[in-house]
């Protein structure tokens, strides 16, 4: 074939054009050699000397089109109703294909010809306002312009109406032969413009789916209404999801996907959004009777709505608030704080668990039980009273890695501790949590009762986690010195060996921080030590003060404990007990009976602490009274027939409870520490902001203190008028609600 142009006869190089396009578009089998040679006719047309005649056969083929889909048309319309939309199917689909080989045929036409006489991208979205004549298609295009024009059309209101109701009455069961019909139907109102680059689905939009559309919601609207005639809320709620579903499939069985959430938003809002005060007021029924089914439907459908599951969400609000009120209230008994935590708990996973399942997760309601299970745990049962919460999460923990805890292995025990936590993140008074766990921690470490030092390292990595560096800090300090004083016992035994020096007894001590454990001088009492320790603490605060200068010893006594073994029974015992126990007891040593005056004189101890103590040593009757109830007249004997059945045992635990007068002591503390901590709060903010307004000011403060507590605006106020006192912050001269710093 010559690429140089040269003159052609148009009429006769058509003439076999058109022969070759009729056995293309109706898919006769054409041999390769006559589509060569048809395809360098198109391409001398294009290039023909003296002037192109690519325009020429441009017209030619089009109308060749226009005749070929008009005779196509006409065969339709001669079928029956029933068969009408098969033909059309069938003759589509050859058609279609048909004009993609011409496409292939005609591309010499449409590369150098047509393409290079279209818009540009930029001229089609901003208009080309110079463009007089409709530029022209390539010829794919142009043979779906021409089916556009001359098929669908003509037949189009027959054709929507005959698909309308075929596909809504379709049943899932049907012929899939008539499936396919419909689909390759609607397919083709789609087809026919996807060479648009803009609006190429308004076809598809206009013709069909918004007939589709109306008809549908139409036929949901008598629907709801039928099913609210004769069904319960449940079936109503089950029925429509089942009708949810199945228009979904409908949608992806005929319709362009992007008519799925146009279908279904007409679908909700006649059959969901029309009767949502119906589907509204039957949410509480629902949440009190927990009926997980039926919930399930009704989160599903509400949530298609905007806003929709608001109702659902305040009522499982209130529903968990009351059952978690009811599950924590009467409680009795020793162990109140382990069915608390346990109850609360039990509440809590019982309800994640519903919203896990039943609501998929849903933010919106564990937000809704994160509200509840706040103010479950910090209801305080008399309002005027503190909550109590802080301080029962405390002996749930102590009563965990405390050595009594049995029965519980360790996994166990971690499982425990760490949904502990859960609880302890609810809880608004975390520094009051913080004030209970460490003096309980305090007394663990101190009197060597903790189950695990591992445990108890976990539990506080798992509240540093929760709370922060900051709050854990004091901890992690207690368990420093822990460590730092056995050290320190090894380096005092090797000091006694090199100054050949015996004690005569076992001498261990732990020297604490005063900043870091929470103990104390309130407790501090006159005390006489025993001379069996004298020797002992004379030698330690020797080897102390030359290796620490600067440093002072305050011995707390009423934190110490010994073991005494008794030799004067039938059988030896070794009894741990407190210290200004074991210092009444070494009084017998010279003589069986006592008075009070004279064991409460060589003791020091005073009135409360010498009475405290010597009861608990009748109680366990080491020693005798002759009055049932102790006084200052008794006289005591030791109980030379003491007798029990295990020979290693400690008298310590019930001196070791928290007394009232302590846990008022450690609920004042956290009062002034709340005090200093706002006004240090405060003085912090205005140091760096220099001016503030009142109400800034506060809002700085809530935000900063959330982490440990939840101060009043009244308590904040105080700690604002107190710093003004102090000369620390003053009000501006030009406004009464300004503070300036005062640097």
């Amino acid at each position: 074939m010559s690429l140089k142009p040269k003159r052609v006869n148009f009429n006769e190089t058509w003439s076999v054009i058109q022969a070759t396009i009729q056995d293309v578009i109706t898919l006769r089998h054409v041999p390769r050699s006559a589509w060569n040679d048809r395809f360098s006719d198109v391409y001398s047309l294009c290039v023909a000397y003296p002037e192109p005649l690519a325009d020429r056969l441009y017209k030619e083929t089009k109308q060749f089109l226009h005749d070929h889909v008009s005779k196509l048309l006409v065969k339709v319309q001669k079928s029956s109703e029933e068969e009408l939309l098969p033909c059309y199917r069938n003759t589509w689909i050859e058609y279609s294909i048909g004009v993609k080989y011409l496409q292939c045929l005609f591309l010499y036409l449409n590369v150098q010809h047509i393409q290079k006489q279209k818009l540009s991208d930029a001229e089609i979205i901003y208009g080309n306002l110079l463009q007089d004549e409709p530029e022209q298609m390539e010829i794919g295009e142009l043979g779906l312009d021409m089916w556009k024009q001359n098929m669908i059309t003509p037949l189009k209101d027959i054709l929507v109406h005959l698909l309308l109701n075929g596909i809504i009455n379709f049943q899932m069961g049907d012929d899939n032969n008539i499936k396919h019909v419909y689909r390759g139907v609607v397919q083709s109102f789609v087809s026919v413009q996807e060479y648009k680059k803009r609006n190429n689905l308004k076809l598809y939009e206009d013709i069909f789916e918004k007939p589709y559309l109306e008809t549908c919601g139409e036929r949901y609207k008598v629907e709801a209404s039928r099913l609210l005639q004769e069904c319960n809320v449940g079936q109503y709620l089950e029925n429509v999801w089942q009708r949810l579903e199945e228009e979904r499939q409908r949608c992806s069985m005929f319709l362009h996907d992007s008519s799925l959430p146009k279908v279904r938003a007409r679908f909700v809002q006649h059959m969901v959004t029309d009767h949502l005060a119906f589907l509204h007021g039957e949410c509480r029924t629902m949440v009190q009777q927990e009926q997980c089914k039926n919930l399930r439907t009704m989160y599903l459908l509400l949530r298609l709505v905007d806003n929709g599951i608001s109702v659902l969400v305040s009522e499982l609000l209130e529903h968990i608030k009351a059952k978690g009120l009811e599950a924590v209230a009467g409680l009795k008994g020793e162990n109140v704080y382990m069915q608390f935590i346990e109850n609360s708990l039990a509440v809590y996973d019982k309800y994640r668990g519903i919203i896990n399942d039943v609501f998929d997760h849903d933010q919106s309601l564990l937000g809704s039980l994160d509200k509840a299970c706040s103010f479950v745990i910090n209801h305080r049962q008399v309002p005027k009273q503190p909550c109590r919460s802080p301080e029962m999460l405390a002996k749930y923990c102590d009563t965990l890695l405390k050595k009594s805890s049995k029965g519980l292995s360790e996994s166990e025990m971690e499982e425990k501790l760490t949904k502990s936590i859960i609880i302890f993140k609810y809880i608004d008074d975390k520094d009051v949590f913080q004030k209970f766990y460490s003096r309980m921690l305090a007394k663990r470490l101190i009197h060597q009762q903790s189950q695990s030092l591992d445990a108890e390292e976990a539990m506080i990595n798992k509240l540093k986690q929760a709370c922060g560096y900051e709050f854990t800090n004091k901890l992690h300090r207690m368990f420093t010195d822990i460590t730092v004083s056995s050290d320190l016992n090894n380096k005092f035994s090797e000091f006694l060996k090199k100054d050949r020096t015996e004690l005569g007894i076992h001498f261990f001590i732990h020297v604490l921080q005063a900043g870091a454990w929470p103990l104390g001088q309130a407790a501090l009492t006159p005390f006489s030590l025993p001379l069996e320790l004298e020797k002992s603490v004379q030698m330690f605060e020797n080897f102390y003060y030359n290796h620490f200068s600067g440093r002072k010893l305050t011995w707390l006594h009423h934190l110490c404990q010994g073991e005494v073994k008794l030799n004067y029974l039938k059988k030896h015992y070794m009894i741990t007990m407190q210290t200004f126990q074991m210092a009444i007891l070494l009084q017998f040593e010279k003589s069986n009976s006592l008075s009070y005056s004279e064991l409460q004189e060589s003791t020091q101890l005073n009135s409360e602490q010498f009475s405290r103590h010597i009861a608990s040593l009748v109680d366990s009757k080491l020693i005798t009274c002759e009055n049932e109830v102790p006084d200052e007249t008794s006289v005591f004997s030791l109980n030379l027939n003491y007798s029990n059945k295990r020979t290693k045992l400690r008298i310590t635990a019930a001196l070791q409870r928290e007394s009232p007068q302590e846990v008022e002591q450690t609920r004042s503390s956290v009062d002034e520490d709340r005090k200093l901590y706002l006004q240090a709060a405060v003085v912090r903010i205005m140091k760096s902001r220099k001016v503030l307004k009142h109400n800034a000011l506060i809002q700085e403060i809530l935000s900063q203190s959330q982490v440990s507590f939840a101060p009043t605006i009244n308590m904040i106020k105080k700690s604002i008028e107190s710093l003004i006192d102090k000369q620390y912050i003053e009000r501006t001269p030009n406004s009464a609600d300004e503070y300036s710093y005062v640097a």
